[in-house]
């Protein structure tokens, strides 16, 4: 599809590693609708890394997506996106090029870093903000018409927030904060957890609880950690969609899931996500980042449905998607220390002098975590591995690999902080390096 000449351009994205082609074409339905609604340019990026006849099935689905004005389709597998990277990479002059390419796209899986491969393209593509789904989810139905979440999105995104308040249910936000432009607009999900780990409430209710609370602070207390397991991975429940309702607010993290997010330009373009392998919840960051700079966010109740895949019902998947989870709780021992500081900090600190997100006071952050004491990782791990040993079965023995595997994993949890910063380093670079090469030779 041809792109058409617009001011005002939008990426709306969606990574995968499995078969989606439903997803696929409700995402063009998605984007058609985003055009013909708010006279947007939308450029629908598909990042493919499935195996070549899933990507042939893809590309099928793809090129039967009906041509529509303002709408251009870019299906990029992982060869393709390389290209596209190192030729960035390269026109960056960047120190330790190989190393950058593999951040950006390592051979094991990385939520984060996907997306932040979706931020270079929507600044390469000249979009003005970037609005991410995932493959294990469908769009909510009422009265036989598709819920899209992009309706909120394009409505309000990147817009001051004293504009934006005339498009929404309600106002919450201090009078400090409304010049400042919506940074994001986010909403959550409804059915599954959004973390595969039901059964382990199902077999005891009371290991479900002492596992989850793991990814709480070390120091907060019973009554802390209980409320954080109460509402942890449950997104807005079960209730469908009837109704629109917004607000404008200092978004909460805890009210919006990555699959249903987008984000202003303004603040992808200047942090990106940890690059983590292998690790849940490692895409999360500028969530936590719009909220304590005191960014100005709608909440809407666009609420996507959110479905597991029988890959994880699989051994293999099984043991996969622990290992994911488990990484996901070391993560915290430095994400909750760079939480709080950030926290405290606030805008006068997080924001530089035209208020923009300052990636170097975050850089500096990641790298003072990366020093903390490892203790309270070596009793995270001793706490699953004794949880999953009284569950028995497939749990049992994963603990023994727990166990195995313990000294690695406590150092890739510190050795992702420190790429983390990394990549903040060298992102603006990064950055200006994909508007000034284009998507080039890797459109598809």
């Amino acid at each position: 599809m041809s792109r058409q000449t617009s001011t005002d351009r939008i990426c709306l994205t969606l990574p995968t590693n499995r078969e989606c082609s439903r997803t696929i074409v409700a995402m063009g339905e998605e984007a058609v609708y985003a055009a013909r609604t708010f006279g947007v340019e939308v450029e629908l990026v598909i990042l493919d890394s499935c195996d070549e006849e899933t990507w042939a099935e893809h590309a099928r689905v793809v090129a039967a997506l009906p041509a529509v004005e303002h709408v251009n389709v870019h299906h990029l597998n992982e060869a393709r996106q390389r290209d596209f990277l190192a030729g960035a990479i390269r026109e960056a002059g960047l120190d330790a090029p190989d190393r950058i390419l593999d951040l950006m796209l390592p051979d094991a899986l990385s939520y984060g870093a996907c997306t932040n491969r979706a931020f270079l393209i929507a600044s390469a593509l000249g979009c003005r903000s970037m609005h991410r789904r995932d493959s294990d989810s469908n769009y909510q139905v009422l009265d036989g018409e598709q819920i899209f979440p992009i309706h909120h999105e394009v409505m309000s995104l990147s817009r001051p927030a004293t504009d934006a308040a005339a498009g929404v249910s309600e106002t919450d936000l201090d009078p400090a904060h409304t010049h400042r432009p919506v940074s994001m607009v986010g909403a959550s999900f409804i059915g599954e957890l959004s973390v595969d780990i039901a059964e382990i409430e199902q077999l005891d209710a009371g290991i479900y609880h002492d596992v989850v609370s793991l990814w709480a602070p070390g120091d907060w207390s019973d009554e802390q950690k209980r409320a954080l397991v109460d509402e942890s991975f449950r997104g807005a429940g079960t209730d469908p969609f009837t109704g629109d309702h917004s607000t404008l607010t200092l978004v909460d993290p805890m009210r919006v899931d990555m699959l249903n997010i987008s984000f202003d330009q303004g603040v992808y373009e200047r942090i990106p996500l940890p690059p983590a392998t292998n690790t849940i919840g490692s895409d999360y960051f500028l969530i936590h980042v719009v909220h304590d700079a005191q960014l100005p966010g709608v909440l809407h109740n666009r609420h996507i449905e959110n479905f597991y895949t029988p890959e994880r019902r699989t051994d293999a998947g099984f043991v996969a998607y622990q290992l994911r989870f488990v990484k996901f709780l070391l993560s915290m021992l430095y994400l909750n220390f760079v939480y709080d500081r950030m926290g405290t900090a606030g805008a006068g600190t997080l924001l530089d002098d035209q208020e923009h997100v300052s990636g170097d006071v975050f850089a500096a952050l990641i790298r003072e975590s990366t020093s903390l004491d490892r203790t309270e990782n070596l009793w995270r791990l001793d706490r699953v591995s004794t949880s999953y040993r009284k569950l028995g079965g497939r749990y049992e023995e994963f603990a023994a690999l727990l166990d195995e595997r313990r000294d690695q994993l406590l150092d890739e949890a510190e050795w992702d902080m420190r790429d983390f910063a990394l990549l903040i380093d060298v992102w603006p670079a990064l950055v200006r390096a994909a508007r000034d090469t284009g998507l080039g030779s890797a459109d598809g």
